[in-house]
């Protein structure tokens, strides 16, 4: 019984061993980006089209609808006037998050500046988790709760699954597969 334990042991550190090893430097990242692009990216691509202008060059002009989404106390305290909204905090962050949403998801997805983008698109969840429940008042039963019996509520479940990817690549990197790793081997 002894022997027939420590072969399937021996095994199992073998075949899972080599995996491993094979996979360490590039499987995980790549994983990590695939799932992002293949769940996320046009969600982001989605929300972030709806806070800018129409066209080509609607893509330069943020929309009062972002302001709504972002920073619905400020245009409440300026009566509804997205113009009499300050620049300074609310429209520095309205820009921000506006073109965060479309470019951070993007280096995600290509693979450039990947554990930063990775950090910044956590950072990103994180306030507009925030956003949905203080300011959008979503409420508890949306919200949900950690290790609770409900897994589809749609921030507390969702939110910590987007997450998962995102820690991937911010802690292992992108993979060689990625233009990271092309920028890497050409610096020698």
């Amino acid at each position: 019984m002894t022997s027939s334990i420590n072969f399937l042991t021996d095994l199992h550190n073998r075949v899972f061993g080599f995996l491993e090893r094979i996979g360490d430097s590039w499987l995980l990242g790549l994983i990590a980006r695939f799932a992002f692009a293949s769940v996320l990216w046009m969600y982001f691509l989605n929300s972030a089209k709806t806070k800018v202008g129409d066209g080509l060059l609607g893509f330069f002009s943020v929309s009062s609808g972002a302001y709504y989404q972002i920073a619905l106390p400020a245009v409440e305290a300026a009566g509804g006037d997205v113009d009499a909204v300050s620049f300074l905090p609310w429209g520095l962050i309205v820009i921000l998050g506006t073109y965060a949403e479309f470019i951070l998801p993007l280096l995600i997805v290509i693979g450039l500046f990947s554990r930063l983008a990775a950090l910044g698109m956590i950072g990103f969840i994180a306030v507009q988790t925030y956003v949905d429940i203080t300011v959008h008042d979503i409420g508890a039963k949306a919200i949900g709760a950690m290790f609770d019996r409900f897994p589809d509520v749609v921030v507390a479940d969702q939110r910590l699954l987007w997450l998962v990817p995102l820690l991937v690549i911010a802690i292992k990197g992108p993979g060689l597969l990625s233009v990271d790793a092309l920028l890497a081997k050409r610096r020698g």
